[in-house]
């Protein structure tokens, strides 16, 4: 059918939904990359007026990418509830945005109204909101999770604590471990990327993370990021994994390209929540359901030439259908560090990291943010912070805690301890409760929340830093 647009006395045409989308998109390098981003600013007026006219109710009929040749369209579409959807059926995608800027979308009602909606639909309305806008309207979602810490809770910033070493050392692993719980971090997640991805490797960092978790009586969890099957092989020799991590993206051919679908994705959930290592009870009285752990990025689809002709951040959204369907504890974005060619400079990651936030928000995702860029990025510090704090403003879950900042195993930029300290601080915001719990019964923190920094070295730690570092 196509769609069409005037801008003063030029009508512009568009074929297709996902040709729209891709022409309403904010200018980003991907696009242009893949030739499907609009050839001026006129042309994408017209597309995001022309969108903001479409009736919400037509993304249910017409896919982005084909039912017939997609698991990810197929399970956006089968599992859709139309009950939730209803009390936005009769919006355009321009109304919905006024609607979510309005005093009867509250918590409740963006929780409730989730499950109805797609991917697409919150892709589309971003695409016509401000910063301001995505900023406003992702902090009225609040989504909880539970393993051993509950996450997500307003007033709340969690971080994960990344200890990457580049040759896996367990004392220098230690030492940033260290590092991390000194200044308050780690409530989120206790997450190593191995340097060397094989299985023994996988099972020698769970069980060193095992081991502190468990001496300290720590309300987090422990994660080493590798793929999905070798941590299905580390459960099988009775490694202790609390959670599955994979990367995940927005098209069946995507993932593939990652080694993974669905069905494999089902099984490793089944298999960690066989391990019954979860603590607490989610709303529906159930322990431990959120055993999963997954990252996305704009930009992946089209880097494994599966993209199908979209845009990368409508795929963006595809990618937390998938999330969703999987309960997860976390999901973040890692914004800036697939590169340049995708995302070019300070301006368009600002823009991507808010709207992944929003879009995994509204989707009913606990959504985090590596907020990050590569070295060869026109980006710097001064983007990141103005980043880092619009995404804590709105209400992200949880963000990075690398030392210094600077991942020295995967050699990209990335937020440090101090700036999860800064943003606490200037926005009011704490630790997950049990950690924070946890920091005072340790003598890291003391009345206040404040950090006891003048204790170095909490006499308690010492003896397992030094078991945990022996040859």
């Amino acid at each position: 059918m196509g769609f069409q647009h005037s801008v003063g006395a030029q009508t512009y045409r568009f074929d297709d939904l996902r040709t729209l989308m891709a022409r309403a998109t904010p200018l980003r390098s991907g696009d242009q990359l893949a030739g499907v981003a609009a050839a001026s600013s006129r042309e994408r007026v017209a597309a995001q007026m022309a969108l903001a006219d479409l009736p919400l109710s037509h993304f249910l009929h017409e896919a982005v990418v084909p039912y017939e040749n997609d698991e990810v369209t197929r399970l956006i579409v089968d599992t859709h509830e139309a009950s939730a959807f209803a009390p936005v059926a009769h919006l355009t995608v321009g109304d919905f945005r006024n609607w979510l800027l309005g005093d009867d979308a509250d918590t409740a009602a963006l929780t409730a109204l989730a499950p109805g909606l797609t991917p697409e639909m919150v892709a589309a309305v971003s695409k016509l909101c401000r910063v301001q806008d995505l900023a406003l309207i992702a902090r009225k979602c609040q989504v909880v999770t539970r393993f051993r810490g509950t996450l997500g809770l307003s007033g709340r910033l969690a971080t994960r604590l990344q200890p990457n070493h580049p040759t896996d050392d367990l004392a220098g692993i230690a030492a940033s471990l260290l590092d991390g719980l000194l200044h308050g971090s780690g409530d989120a997640v206790i997450g190593i990327n191995p340097a060397t991805d094989n299985v023994p490797q996988v099972v020698r960092l769970l069980t060193m993370l095992d081991e502190l978790i468990t001496r300290y009586d720590m309300p987090t969890q422990s994660c080493v990021l590798t793929h999905i099957t070798n941590t299905l092989k580390a459960i099988g020799r009775g490694a202790p994994v609390d959670l599955v991590f994979q990367s995940i993206a927005g098209t069946e051919a995507a993932n593939r390209s990652f080694g993974i679908h669905l069905a494999l994705l089902a099984e490793a959930r089944a298999a960690a929540l066989s391990l019954q290592r979860g603590a607490l009870f989610d709303d529906d009285g159930q322990r431990g359901q959120h055993v999963m752990y997954f990252e996305t990025g704009q930009g992946s689809a089209l880097s494994a030439g599966a993209h199908h002709g979209c845009d990368q951040q409508t795929l963006e959204a595809r990618a937390y259908a998938v999330a969703r369907h999987f309960q997860p504890l976390l999901v973040n974005s890692v914004v800036g560090f697939i590169g340049p060619e995708y995302l070019y400079n300070g301006k368009q990651i600002l823009r991507a990291g808010l709207e992944d936030h929003f879009c995994g928000k509204l989707l009913g995702l606990p959504m985090g943010c590596d907020v990050c860029f590569t070295n060869h990025a026109e980006a710097d510090v001064d983007d990141m912070d103005a980043l880092l704090t619009l995404l804590c403003a709105a209400g992200v879950n949880f963000i990075m805690g690398v030392p210094g900042a600077d991942d020295i195993m995967l050699n990209y930029q990335s937020t440090s301890f101090h700036d999860a300290l800064a943003m606490r601080q200037l926005l009011g915001l704490q630790p997950a409760p049990e950690f924070a719990a946890w920091l005072q019964r340790m003598g890291v923190t003391g009345p206040g929340e404040t950090l006891r920094l003048e204790n170095a070295l909490p006499a308690a730690f010492a003896p397992a830093i030094a078991r945990l570092t022996a040859p």
